[in-house]
């Protein structure tokens, strides 16, 4: 009996969840809100050295899934997203200084067409020397207002520029601004990547879908060893889908283990509140009126995160 509570301990602190962190800016303090300063960024470094985490590729996690094997605790990613000139200038180097490697998501339009903040194709191969290199849509767009037409035409596209200048096709794909509905999913999906990456709160585990990962923004001065506290919470989603036309959210439908009977909810400008889970199942009919564009419905379990993130759409510029 002893040997077996001692084993369910052991397991509870070897395997748990990954966490992937994601950076834009590098030691570029006029856009605060998607900078990290360097000095910041070796503060977290060192704290990951000094408490043994163990900073892996996407690659390794991408296997782990696909085997189905446990995830261990201290496992971190690190994702750069938009391809940013300052990650190349400035956040490289302490990358390879403690040998952390990274997947760099790129924003195409930028690259191609050499707007002045967004790294060149050469620092792109440059830093493929250390890292991997993932896609972040070409047009970097808000895509769930796109028809699933204009999706397939931005990532198509992508595709092409991506494959022409690096000599292979990418595996991952990373939302631009973290958004995504089902239409968009599913046409992402059908590329065939073998990940998809959201921007939701959360961890990931042997039960994360691989087409719906999460990873939490790191910008500024951020409490670190809460982040690394988050779990994953296998969860569900049923309702909402989509933004209400009305602005008016009026049904939540997750389900999630049997064992949960209390959890918490939140609404994106609103605050927490205490829900009851009966059977594993979660119903709400209440009326929460939308206040933003962007909206995040979370629930958690004490540390567990489960999200949805559902976004208005927007008139878009015509895709060339």
């Amino acid at each position: 009996m002893k040997q077996a509570l001692l084993f369910a301990l052991l397991s509870l602190t070897l395997w748990a969840d990954a966490h992937l962190f994601v950076y834009h800016r590098f030691g570029d303090a006029k856009h605060a809100s998607t900078n990290v300063s360097l000095e910041i960024l070796k503060k977290q470094f060192d704290y990951f050295k000094t408490h043994n985490y163990e900073v892996i590729p996407l690659s390794k996690l991408n296997q782990a899934l696909k085997d189905k094997k446990d995830i261990p605790d201290n496992w971190v990613v690190f994702c750069i997203d938009d391809s940013y000139k300052s990650f190349y200038k400035n956040g490289l180097a302490l990358f390879k200084e403690y040998k952390y490697p990274f997947t760099l998501f790129v924003y195409i339009e930028a690259t191609d067409k050499g707007y002045g903040d967004f790294m060149t194709w050469e620092q792109i191969k440059d830093a493929n020397k250390y890292g991997e290199i993932g896609l972040h849509s070409y047009g970097h767009k808000h895509m769930v207002s796109l028809t699933p037409q204009d999706m397939r035409k931005d990532t198509n596209k992508a595709l092409s520029s991506f494959e022409n200048h690096l000599g292979y096709a990418p595996k991952y794909y990373a939302y631009p601004f973290g958004e995504f509905d089902e239409t968009l999913k599913e046409v992402i999906t059908s590329y065939g990547f073998d990940l998809v990456l959201n921007q939701n709160v959360g961890a990931v585990s042997k039960q994360s879908p691989a087409h719906n990962l999460d990873r939490i923004a790191l910008t500024g001065d951020v409490n670190l060893k809460y982040k690394l506290r988050i779990k994953y919470l296998d969860a569900q989603w049923y309702a909402p889908k989509s933004y209400p036309s009305n602005a008016k959210l009026n049904e939540i439908h997750v389900t999630m283990p049997s064992s949960i009977k209390k959890a918490e909810l939140y609404v994106s400008g609103g605050g927490w509140e205490y829900i009851k889970i009966e059977k594993g199942v979660f119903k709400s009919t209440k009326t929460y009126p939308l206040k933003f564009k962007r909206t995040r419905v979370i629930i958690k379990h004490g540390n567990a995160y489960t999200s949805k993130i559902i976004v208005k759409k927007i008139p878009q510029n015509k895709s060339e």
